[in-house]
């Protein structure tokens, strides 16, 4: 008995409740099913006690499974590594190049972010990952990558499977007119498994075929996403802060030259910096190899000026109707009710007459926005209630103010999360 409570703690219980979440039910189903269809079938096409070839293909399959699950649940439940809540820098004069939580009330080292499912800052965040209900991060991105890599093969072989057993079982019984096709099937004929494929059988393949064909091609290109970032010894967020700070840097003409400071030159050596042999990957999650024209902080002060920067350029607005924060709101209109964004991000409710201080769009949603009517992603900040607030609105139910004061009253603002 006082085995088992040594393993479980309330820590390890709040944890195991990242299972009761839509992400890891449709990845745990579909890990399921492929599976489980891909053992029957094997069983019916090529029985693995007959031959070498049908035992090396069921170990084969058996291997995939575990492979998965393991990298799987490793990347769900190491979790990506948190900075201590009210974490400071040794040396005090580096906070004025950190930004400032205020939710974990400390700065944020070099390299991580908060994550407001978390609700912690998280070391070398790259995103948080809906499918493993987790951030995706400095300790466990290995675990998932190596997920990324793994599912794709487990399911390209699961797939085979389901279209060999389809044709064996049908090609006798159905002429399709494939007098040129010939696939000798002596070897998986020697012995018949009192397995009947029947029509339900065959609805079943077919539907773990789908699966399998779309789980390759949706994670496969996620892997080539993933290898990209990281043999640039990147994360998806670096990316988008390198690429504004080249806009920043185009816009006001600074002359800067901004060079990404944790590349170091080789692929290879990018390439250890999550893949070791351990498992564990290189780094404390605190203080990071860096380009030689570069330091710890150079990233950091980057994110400090585009900060100042987006406040410079933000844009005031007035809430002209009241919304009251429904995701799909028909009354909207026809255009925002259908292209409601697909994302578990907050809506936020708007009464008339509110002042809000839009700070960040995509440029393409911006487009579409003020033409059509549809959703905006926007950063606010709520200047009656004095709360920032991050999430979706109609676009249709605020105006822009003709006079701007907004971006003056924002700038005597302290660095916050």
């Amino acid at each position: 008995m006082n085995f088992m409570s040594s393993f479980v703690t309330f820590e390890n219980l709040h944890e195991v409740r990242r299972l009761c979440h839509w992400g890891p039910v449709i990845a745990l189903s579909v890990i399921a099913i492929c599976s489980t269809m891909a053992i029957l079938d094997s069983i019916i096409w090529y029985w693995p006690l007959d031959t070498t070839g049908g035992s090396i293909n069921f170990i084969m399959l058996i291997n995939w499974t575990v492979l998965i699950l393991y990298n799987y649940f490793n990347a769900m439940f190491v979790g990506p590594g948190y900075i201590p809540p009210g974490w400071r820098p040794d040396n005090q004069q580096d906070t004025q190049y950190l930004q400032y939580c205020r939710v974990c009330q400390g700065y944020k080292a070099p390299r991580s972010h908060h994550c407001r499912k978390c609700n912690r800052c998280v070391m070398k965040m790259d995103h948080h990952c809906p499918w493993i209900n987790n951030c995706c991060g400095h300790l466990n991105h290995t675990y998932f990558t190596s997920f990324l890599l793994l599912a794709p093969l487990g399911c390209s072989h699961a797939a085979i499977i389901f279209i060999m057993t389809m044709y064996t079982q049908l090609y006798e019984r159905i002429s399709f007119g494939w007098s040129t096709v010939k696939i000798d099937m002596s070897a998986v004929r020697q012995f018949q498994p009192l397995m009947p494929f029947s029509v339900p059988a065959f609805a079943a393949t077919l539907f773990a075929l789908g699966l399998a064909l779309g789980t390759t091609i949706a994670v496969g290109m996620l892997f080539f996403i993933q290898m990209k970032v990281i043999l640039r010894n990147k994360t998806s967020i670096e990316s988008w802060i390198e690429e504004k700070a080249k806009d920043r840097i185009q816009h006001y003409q600074t002359g800067e030259e901004f060079i990404f400071p944790y590349d170091l030159g080789s692929r290879w050596l990018n390439f250890k910096q999550v893949f070791t042999w351990s498992g564990r990957p290189s780094g404390d999650g605190i203080e990071w190899p860096v380009h030689p024209k570069c330091h710890q902080h150079t990233l950091t002060i980057e994110q400090l000026k585009q900060k100042a920067d987006k406040r410079v350029r933000s844009v005031q607005y007035r809430a002209i109707e009241d919304y009251n924060g429904a995701c799909c709101p028909l009354s909207k209109g026809l255009q925002t009710f259908f292209r409601t964004p697909c994302t578990e991000e907050p809506r936020i409710p708007l009464n008339k007459g509110d002042t809000i201080l839009a700070t960040r769009g995509t440029k393409y949603m911006a487009l579409l926005v003020f033409e059509l009517g549809f959703y905006i992603h926007w950063l606010l900040f709520w200047f009656s209630v004095g709360e920032r607030v991050r999430g979706w609105f109609p676009r249709r139910c605020v105006e822009k103010c003709h006079y701007d004061t907004a971006a003056s009253d924002s700038t005597s603002e302290k660095k916050v999360n």
